[in-house]
């Protein structure tokens, strides 16, 4: 049934559905972390039962990452260049990670005031939304990817522009170790925002390859 799925979807110059099906699994646990964080300093979910359920979501990341690299391996046809999927869904894989990161050092480091962080995370849902945009128009609309990608890789740059605002708001005052411990936790939301920029420069890369 899989050989007969990849035919039909090639002779239809489809992207491989299990590829699309894939990277959207990645991009739901993603989310589903994004969410998690957002419970979190919102104080509906506590610091350690975050930290704890952000381990299953991480491996059910980690799940479909590995279910993609078996399916590129024996895909007939894709919409973008093999390498460019495979950088797709690393740096999928990078948001995750580093919103994992985020969570456990909220953990650690106990910072009283974490609804100043709301802000950029609400803009990191909005990003991953953009990519699972772009992933799902990969696989029915190719002729908008280019499109796609460039409102992913804007949501990028918001949260670039957000964590230089937040770092000036930071140094503004005396340094202390509560400052210094938001400095890290802020840190860790722009690397989720470079993560999404460079998954959108994949997409936009492969498109232009086509």
């Amino acid at each position: 049934m899989k050989r007969l799925r990849r035919v039909r979807d090639l002779m239809a110059g489809r992207m491989d559905s299990a590829l699309a099906e894939a990277l959207i699994g990645q991009l739901e646990a993603t989310k589903q972390g994004a969410w998690l964080a957002m419970a979190m300093i919102g104080g509906d979910t506590g610091r350690t039962d975050a930290h704890e359920r952000m381990r299953a979501i991480e491996h059910r990341g980690d799940t479909e990452r590995a279910r993609l690299v078996e399916e590129l391996s024996g895909s007939l046809v894709t919409p973008i260049d093999r390498e460019d999927l495979f950088r797709l869904s690393r740096s999928i894989d990078d948001v995750l990670d580093s919103l994992r990161d985020f969570v456990r050092e909220s953990h650690l480091y106990r910072v009283h005031d974490q609804q100043r962080f709301a802000p950029m995370l609400d803009q990191v849902i909005v990003g991953i939304e953009a990519l699972e945009a772009a992933v799902r128009d990969l696989a029915s609309r190719p002729s908008v990817i280019t499109h796609d990608a460039l409102e992913a890789k804007k949501i990028g740059g918001t949260i670039r522009r957000m964590y230089q605002y937040e770092i000036a708001r930071i140094f503004s005052g005396p340094v202390s170790a509560e400052t210094m411990k938001e400095r890290e936790l802020v840190r860790r939301l722009e690397i989720v925002g470079m993560a999404i920029s460079e998954a959108a420069d994949a997409i936009a890369d492969g498109a232009m390859k086509r």
